[in-house]
């Protein structure tokens, strides 16, 4: 961001905490209808409607204004809350002068639903949602969920698949020239040529399928204000090939600074190894400050051209971004229909960090977010706590403290700050490397803190924890008081498997690592007179994962003295190493062979062995048992999954426990 220059930002002035990188609109008027009934008030200060962004031409012209520059399209419902992206981005524009209008859930099937506010001035943004739409409809078996907790109501159905190439698609049939900007993390993560696993098809960049004329990847707080600025001083969209976390499309690619030139997309469709070997190129170039752009060629001489990353937002920026005046709830129309059930986890939660130096291979965070750690000040995150004791909601829980690890807080190292994460170095697998910074002293005050305030009587911490680094750090009060203070009962971490084979593939610690940490905290947990354990996600079926090695997982659940209620199948979902694993059979990493479970069968068996004491699963089991040569786990021995006939509906498994509930008197093994 930086500070406002030039053009009409003269109607701007600085926030009261000063921060150079937001300002906030001077003068705005705001004005109450006086024949209203009285109106709930939000956070910001302002009740009804007049508490959000507008949503319609009526409540636009409340404002005083007669357009608005950017028409914001949203597969989501409208939530004002910094931990939806349409929030922080439309908050962010706002604070620059801007004025935005938001449609959020337009009816796809009806052009005059993108039309609510006429033409925009400058152009129209277009977001999914939170959620990739075909992640939010879909289960890993292809079946459409029940549920979408992002609507209204959770009704399923309001927004279509592939969001933003229909909603694309919807504008520019109406608006021929306008310019469209995709943002969000579907648009993000499916920037490039990309595998899609619902159509088990190569697609094209959703750039080109959505007819738009850029992407925002990334968070994007950066780059869209680089946008909004260049387009409001007269810039035509054709001329934004210069801003960094933006892709863009041209008929060549002479503009461009020693480009890295990835197979083309007729290459990577005759050949799923072009495809697999353009990926790890993409996954190289991630680095904001020493990366160059990629040009991806399509037919008939358009080229998509990936600019390198914007630069990670600084502890000043993060927090100016969290402190806009957010109503910090779901728009007041959907009260009938019961609010978004999304923001019942979320209202009462901190996020304190983003990026993730973990780069587990199944997750899309180091293409989204990135490596880099960066964190919001104890300050900002103290007065947004002091602020959510004062909500008529608030029962003196906190929910969570975090982001997409809760124990990062720092960088990886000091160089990552000047020189961005290490290109072919990982930092925490398959050893630490010897640079890696690992400390819980900023974290473990902050929480002190945090229990410290008046009206506040838990902090939990629910984010994912990386035991191993835990573990790495000599001080090991962050265990002591995460034992003591932030769980209850039950700690949920996320091992994944069991294998280190597959544990090597997805990039996570092995498994005696998981051991040392479970036994760790529950030595910790009965110190502080508590009965707690540590609770596993596991996966089933990720790249890596033969049958053999999914009864040694199966055997791992046996020996917990329990059914694990948290299991997964793995979902090849876009820009991930393992989904790429999963369509080419190739690491982009490395370009080495990987075993992985394609077939929904063995999919499906590899998933009934880890929960083999649900009798549904017996069959399944029996197979995969066969299938494995495993034939001494059927049987009525104390080490047996299944018995070898039926007995009358009574427990399957060799081991006891019913269906996902603790054995009395018995705590699981480590």
């Amino acid at each position: 961001m930086g500070p406002v220059v030039a053009g009409n930002r003269d109607r701007c002035h600085t926030v009261s905490r000063v921060r150079a990188c937001v300002t906030v609109p001077r003068g705005r008027r705001v004005i109450i209808d006086p024949m209203k009934p009285s109106q709930k008030t939000y956070a910001n200060g302002l009740t009804g409607t007049d508490a959000f962004l507008p949503t319609t031409a009526r409540e636009m012209r409340r404002r005083g204004w007669e357009q608005v520059d950017f028409v914001y399209v949203c597969g989501d419902a409208y939530v004002d809350h910094p931990s939806f992206g349409c929030a922080i981005i439309t908050r962010l524009l706002e604070a620059h002068g801007f004025k935005v209008g938001i449609i959020a859930q337009p009816d796809w099937r009806d052009p005059a639903s993108v039309c609510v506010f006429g033409e925009p001035r400058l152009g129209f943004m277009v977001s999914a949602g939170n959620m990739d739409s075909m992640v939010n409809h879909y289960t890993v078996a292809k079946h459409r969920r029940s549920k979408d907790f992002y609507s209204p109501g959770g009704k399923m159905g309001l927004r279509p698949d592939h969001a933003c190439v229909v909603y694309g698609n919807l504008i520019r049939r109406t608006y021929k020239k306008t310019p469209i900007i995709l943002g969000g993390i579907e648009a993000s993560l499916r920037r490039m040529a990309h595998y899609d696993y619902w159509s088990d098809s190569l697609k094209r960049s959703v750039l080109l399928d959505a007819g738009a004329d850029l992407i925002s990847y990334g968070m994007g707080e950066h780059s869209i204000i680089e946008i909004a600025e260049a387009l409001d001083s007269g810039l035509s969209v054709q001329d934004l090939s210069f801003i960094p976390g933006t892709v863009y499309r041209a008929r060549g690619y002479e503009q461009c600074d020693k480009p890295v030139i990835l197979p083309t997309y007729e290459e990577m469709r005759a050949d799923k190894t072009a495809y697999a070997k353009s990926f790890g190129m993409q996954y190289r170039q991630l680095n904001p400050y020493l990366s160059h752009a990629l040009v991806e060629e399509y037919p008939h001489g358009v080229y998509v051209i990936q600019n390198p990353p914007a630069t990670p937002l600084t502890t000043e920026e993060f927090d100016a971004v969290y402190e806009l005046p957010y109503a910090r709830a779901y728009h007041p129309s959907y009260e009938a229909a019961g609010g978004i059930p999304a923001i019942s986890e979320i209202k009462f939660s901190l996020t304190s960090n983003r990026g993730c130096l973990g780069e587990c291979a199944f997750c899309a965070l180091n293409f989204h977010q990135g490596r880099i750690i960066q964190s919001r000040s104890d300050e900002s995150l103290l007065a947004e706590a002091e602020a959510m004791t004062h909500d008529p909601d608030f029962k003196g829980y906190i929910h969570d403290v975090g982001g997409p690890t809760a124990n990062f807080r720092v960088p990886a190292c000091q160089k990552q700050l000047s020189r961005g994460a290490c290109v072919g170095r990982r930092c925490l697998s398959p050893e630490p490397c010897k640079n890696l910074t690992v400390t819980h002293k900023a974290y473990v005050k902050l929480l002190r803190k945090l229990r410290a305030l008046p009206g506040v009587k838990k902090v939990f911490v629910r984010s994912g924890i990386r035991f191993d680094y835990a573990l790495l750090d000599s001080d090991h009060t962050f265990i002591r008081e995460l034992a003591e203070h932030h769980t209850s009962g039950q700690l949920r971490l996320a091992p994944e498997h069991v294998s280190d084979e597959v544990l090597r593939v997805m990039g996570k610690p092995s498994n005696d690592v998981y051991l040392r940490f479970c036994k760790e905290f529950e030595r910790e947990s009965r110190k502080a007179g508590k009965e707690q354990y540590v609770v596993p996600y596991l996966m089933s079926s990720h790249p890596g994962s033969t049958m053999k090695v999914a009864v040694e997982l199966a055997e791992f659940c046996r020996d917990l003295g329990y059914m694990p209620e948290q299991v997964s199948d793995f979902y090849p979902t876009p820009s991930t190493v393992s989904t790429c694993i999963y369509y080419t059979g190739l690491d982009p990493r490395t370009m080495k062979k990987v075993y992985c479970p394609t077939n929904p069968h063995e999919k499906a068996m590899q998933r009934a062995l880890i929960q083999y004491r649900n009798p549904k699963n017996r069959a399944l089991v029996m197979e995969a048992l066969h299938k494995a040569g495993r034939e001494d786990l059927i049987g009525y021995g104390p080490k047996c999954l299944v018995r070898p006939e039926s007995s009358g509906g009574k427990q399957q498994g060799g081991r006891g426990g019913r269906g996902g509930k603790r054995r009395q008197n018995r705590k699981p093994r480590s």
